[in-house]
């Protein structure tokens, strides 16, 4: 069988080697004659799973102890939720940076449980880069400062990491976690859904600062399987967690690793980036709607001369085992969201191609 070259923005492309690895495994882990799907959560042998799959994440992200790393349900999107009731911290307000779709549907979920105020947005250009920091209008004191480092779907991607003056930085990092080297000291609480660059969905990344659980007041009513404290406490079992979710991702932090960690990786996925923004850039044909120094290095949007075009290059991409090129309802166009599983070859394949289709069309 070969595999196609996938460029879904999520869920997306895994490594082959982890999903072979799961494969072998699949009917008898660990010799012991059932999938790692059929134990018990609470079973020794999935204990070590969950450890070993923080641990290496602690690794590849040089995450401290000051840190809680929560494995949480409900994706990215209910952390939008989740946030504004777990970080009240007696202002009664937060800031957001509105730089994109999903900022700005944090937002719109955010103001159902505090009072936000966008403190920057691009709304106005079309999305077509980031807020700039001089842009950030922090005059007033907030609960926390929230923003997307890169946005899915518009392309668009910070090239700073925002100076919140103090207050505790929150951000998004559900489509490029993993994909470059990271300070995560520099923030006080990161999530990331899984199903891009860390494994299936199913599952949601939160890392915390414990300082900042401390210094809370979230509210007594607060469901004990969104209060972050209780999360932490229970090492991430307070109920059921998605179990083959989280054993999949431990598989893609070893790998991770065995690539050279997220250094490498970031070396590699600038080279594809490029490689895709170069054609992009002097084809004439095609074009990217975003300004350059916030061009997203993962999730890379592009438009045709004539949008009667795009039925026919997704008919002929997919013939050539191109999939998921096309882009979402809210932009349109196309897009190749090119994550740490998707090698370079698939970039060389879609350059090819698009090379092939602007020659016909022409």
């Amino acid at each position: 069988m070969s595999r196609a070259f996938n460029f879904c923005a999520g869920p997306a492309s895994l490594p082959t080697a982890v999903l072979e690895r799961a494969q072998q495994e699949l009917l008898d882990w660990n010799a012991i004659g059932v999938s790692v799907m059929e134990i018990s959560h609470r079973s020794a042998p999935f204990i070590e799973v969950a450890e070993t799959a923080e641990h290496n994440l602690r690794r590849l992200l040089n995450i401290s102890q000051d840190y809680a790393v929560l494995f949480m349900q409900g994706g990215a999107t209910a952390q939008f939720s989740f946030i504004p009731l777990n970080l009240q911290r007696g202002f009664g307000r937060a800031a957001y940076i509105d730089s994109g779709h999903w900022s700005s549907k944090a937002i719109e979920v955010a103001r159902q449980f505090t009072d936000v105020e966008v403190i920057a947005s691009t709304q106005g250009q079309g999305y077509s880069r980031a807020p700039y920091q001089e842009e950030l209008d922090l005059s007033s004191k907030f609960d926390y400062v929230h923003y997307t480092p890169n946005e899915t779907i518009g392309g668009v991607e910070f090239d700073y990491i925002p100076d919140t003056q103090g207050m505790p930085l929150v951000a998004d990092f559900s489509s490029s976690i993993l994909s470059s080297a990271l300070d995560v000291s520099k923030f006080d609480l990161i999530y990331a859904g899984a199903q891009k660059n860390i494994g299936p969905s199913g599952l949601c990344l939160v890392i915390v600062k414990r300082a900042l659980l401390e210094s809370t007041t979230a509210s007594g009513h607060l469901p004990e399987v969104f209060n972050y404290r209780a999360v932490d406490q229970a090492s991430s079992m307070l109920n059921t967690p998605p179990t083959f979710a989280w054993y999949l991702s431990g598989l893609v932090f070893e790998w991770l690793l065995a690539q050279g960690g997220v250094t490498a990786m970031e070396a590699i996925n600038a080279a594809k980036a490029k490689k895709l923004y170069s054609y992009i850039d002097q084809s004439e044909f095609y074009r990217n709607p975003i300004e350059v120094h916030h061009r997203s290095k993962m999730n890379i949007p592009f438009t045709l001369p004539d949008k009667a075009l795009e039925t026919a290059f997704l008919d002929g991409a997919n013939k050539r085992n191109l999939l998921n090129l096309k882009g979402h309802r809210s932009v349109g166009g196309m897009r190749a969201s090119l994550y740490n599983a998707v090698p370079e070859e698939a970039v060389d394949a879609l350059v090819e191609y698009m090379q092939q289709f602007k020659q016909q069309h022409i």
